[in-house]
């Protein structure tokens, strides 16, 4: 995963998309995407929903989107003994 991108506010955002299959649009399959990302408007993911629905034949049904840092500010944890010699 790339370090600059992380650093412009990209988080590592996960897709469960559900779509009708194409030869049994009644039955729902799940398929699991993963990129860099910037919510909340997530531009990548975007683009990917939009090659699908150009390219592929299983009408998407529903898109669950999960994001979160990776890099964060560190923490401070009470109760945790530090020596400095």
């Amino acid at each position: 995963m790339s370090l600059a991108l992380q650093m412009r506010n990209y988080r590592l955002t996960t897709a469960e998309i559900l779509y009708h299959m194409p030869d049994h649009p009644d039955l729902l399959q799940s398929y699991i995407w993963q990129e860099l990302d910037l919510a909340p408007k997530f531009p990548v993911l975007r683009k990917f929903l939009d090659f699908w629905e150009r390219n592929l034949d299983g009408k998407l049904h529903s898109v669950r989107v999960g994001a979160a840092d990776l890099i964060t500010p560190a923490q401070w944890r009470a109760g945790t003994l530090y020596t400095l010699n």
